[in-house]
């Protein structure tokens, strides 16, 4: 069973347009309240940020299960006494959840990931036999 529409994309590879794709995040709706997500692909690794102001290292989870990488915080609602009278706010810390299904080519044992400046970088290198080869000859007998 499908958890996300899947359309067809022609521009990106296949493994970058299923890890995009095939998040859990659902349809568009939910998708414009969840943090927004670049992945990218290079020779030897996939490199993905995430844009997730205001949240501290504490509050954010990364977990791997079942070739599934889910990045998460749960923000816990309080209710506040209004000390102050806003003319507008907009400020919302909200839990989010976005999960990717891991291509069979990650390294999932040498996952790493960095926090800073509101921006989460996961770098998901490749399997040894993933990477590209060096040309070689063969030789005739």
């Amino acid at each position: 069973m499908k958890l996300a529409h899947r359309t067809a994309n022609n521009w990106l590879p296949s493994l970058i347009d299923d890890m995009f794709n095939n998040d859990y995040a659902g349809g568009s709706a939910v998708r414009a309240s969840q943090p927004a997500v670049n992945i990218a692909e290079g020779d030897d690794h996939f490199a993905l940020e995430m844009v997730i102001p205001g949240f501290s290292k504490d509050e954010v989870s990364i977990e791997i299960d079942q070739d599934v990488l889910s990045i998460y915080a749960e923000v816990e609602t309080e209710e506040k006494e209004a000390t102050e009278q806003f003319t507008r706010q907009e400020f919302v810390k909200k839990s989010f959840k976005r999960s990717f299904n891991l291509p069979e080519t990650v390294n999932q044992d040498k996952i790493d990931a960095n926090y800073e400046d509101g921006i989460l970088k996961v770098a998901l290198p490749k399997k040894e036999e993933a990477l590209p080869q060096p040309k070689r000859m063969i030789s005739l007998k």
